[in-house]
């Protein structure tokens, strides 16, 4: 019996922890006026808001770059530029794609290595609402000392705001909840130290 109420226990933590972390998702809206950083970084998803958010930022001189990390190997420049509708001349001075990350931990390491790359030490973030608290926590744990500032981007699906409604929303927040929970076992566990600034390349060979 007690096996079991320790079970219900914990079953009622983490769906407790699932309805906040939707409710936080639902909530997290970008800052109207974000603050200028150095650089900016778009993480990759299905959603295209993200990349047109980010080149919107770019354009308001809210940073001098814009990473887009994670791109698919098989996109190419013209592809994203497509995608982002952003203008030649800004797309051409100061666009760089990021090929090599696969997942989040993956847009941690390729950020900070493009971040070293060029001196920056403070970006903005754009990223999927729901995507975003594991994706800072990602990059703070690969870039400890650089100031970071969230832009979610709201998406249709999952739904942040009606989650339970649909099977393929409710599997995606319970996915991504159970993602964060993991990188903040890891980190409390592990104590991870500030990771060294991995060679990562950053640009795709011409």
């Amino acid at each position: 019996m007690k096996s079991l109420a320790v079970l219900l226990l914990a079953a009622l933590i983490w769906g407790v922890g699932l309805l906040a972390f939707a409710d936080r998702a639902a909530r997290a809206t970008p800052v109207e006026e974000p603050p200028p950083a150095d650089a900016i970084v778009v993480l990759t998803g299905a959603s295209t808001l993200r990349l047109e958010a980010g080149i919107r930022l770019l354009e308001d001189a809210k940073g001098k770059r814009l990473l887009v990390s994670g791109v698919n190997e098989k996109a190419t420049r013209d592809d994203i530029q497509g995608i982002t509708k952003a203008g030649q001349r800004l797309y051409d001075c100061c666009v760089d794609l990021g090929f090599s990350a696969t997942d989040t931990v993956g847009n941690g390491r390729e950020t900070a290595a493009w971040a070293s790359q060029h001196g920056y030490e403070s970006l903005i973030v754009v990223t999927a609402a729901y995507h975003m608290p594991r994706a800072m926590l990602e990059l703070r744990a690969a870039m400890p000392s650089a100031q970071l500032t969230p832009y979610p981007v709201a998406t249709a699906s999952p739904d942040a705001k009606a989650w339970w409604r649909r099977g393929i929303d409710a599997r995606r927040m319970i996915l991504e909840y159970n993602k964060y929970l993991a990188i903040l076992v890891r980190e409390s566990f592990l104590k991870l130290s500030p990771r060294p600034d991995p060679d990562v390349p950053v640009l795709k060979p011409a």
